[in-house]
């Protein structure tokens, strides 16, 4: 359904899923907003694009077994869908959305995949151990972590972070990481792969994000550090730092007048949807990548380069 729309005193038309004509740049979404984190993504307008219908599957991840966190919308979901058209089957820890994860997991039985779902909090050292555990009792194996679910808070100053925010974006952030990360570890063997999802925000120090900057800049050092320890071990641990993806995060995050113009300051003054991410992981989780290690991959539209 075509639309249009005011803001501020420009206006611009709405076209479905295709995104948004707007002056200078394009966006991908109306002004609006959720009122809890995670987001749930099917009350996002334009629900969000997770599958490239024109992405073939070519085995690059046949009979591997990925652990995806969060991967039950926003880029997790992307990176689930295209993970089982290579032929691997997933784990997917989310923590209540309990919508999005049923949906998820339709369709990816929708593509002949299999999908185990898992809701707990990533907080909680003892869940992230039932995750390995039931995933071992499901397929045996784990070959692929993705540290992908994480929360952000706008806030104006140093000021308005709360200790409970700082303690809540920290825990879910990095403790979750740390804890799955090394109950996966003693599971990994040589050409397994670690992903973790950085932030464009850690690289131009997002001044509203003060606390998940500081997370997601915690997470590169983890990321190189861990790299360089499983080097010899030949299990590969890199980073992604996506720019503007129309996730849940965002309205879940941002005050509603901010999402029209989120990604326009990027070279390709655009934002992106989920599914042109997906390449990445995949690339990542694959032997394409056997001799990439402790890098940090910029999915950012030209944001940061360099």
């Amino acid at each position: 359904m075509d639309y249009d729309y005011q803001y501020g005193n420009k206006a611009y038309k709405y076209y479905g899923n295709v995104g948004v004509e707007y002056t200078k740049y394009k966006i991908l979404a109306p002004a609006q907003e959720q009122d809890r984190q995670p987001g749930m993504e099917y009350l996002m307008v334009p629900e969000p694009i997770f599958d490239n219908p024109n992405y073939k599957g070519s085995g690059k991840l046949k009979d591997k077994v990925a652990i995806i966190t969060g991967g039950d919308s926003g880029l997790g979901k992307a990176a689930a869908i295209a993970f089982v058209k290579e032929g691997a089957k997933v784990v997917i820890p989310y923590l209540d959305e309990h919508k999005d994860a049923e949906d998820t997991k339709e369709y990816i039985e929708k593509l002949g995949g299999e999908c185990l779902l898992l809701s707990g909090d990533i907080r909680d050292k003892e869940f992230c151990q039932k995750i390995v555990d039931c995933t071992l009792e499901k397929f045996g194996k784990i070959n692929i972590l993705v540290n992908n679910a994480g929360v952000q808070y706008q806030a104006d100053s140093l000021e308005e972070i709360s200790d409970e925010q700082f303690d809540k974006t920290m825990k879910v952030n990095i403790y979750g990481m740390f804890y799955l990360t090394k109950a996966v570890l003693p599971h990994l063997n040589s050409g397994d792969s670690i992903i973790n999802l950085s932030s464009v925000t850690t690289f131009y120090g997002e001044p509203q994000l003060i606390d998940y900057v500081t997370t997601k800049g915690a997470i590169v050092g983890f990321t190189r550090a861990l790299a360089r320890n499983l080097a010899l071990k030949n299990i590969r641990v890199n980073a992604i730092a996506p720019g503007f993806f129309w996730t849940p995060l965002q309205p879940a995050c941002w005050v509603k007048e901010k999402i029209p113009s989120l990604g326009a300051d990027a070279a390709m003054a655009r934002g992106a949807m989920p599914y042109e991410l997906a390449p990445t992981f995949v690339f990542l989780a694959s032997d394409d990548a056997s001799y990439v290690t402790g890098q940090v991959i910029h999915n950012n539209g030209g944001q940061i380069m360099g």
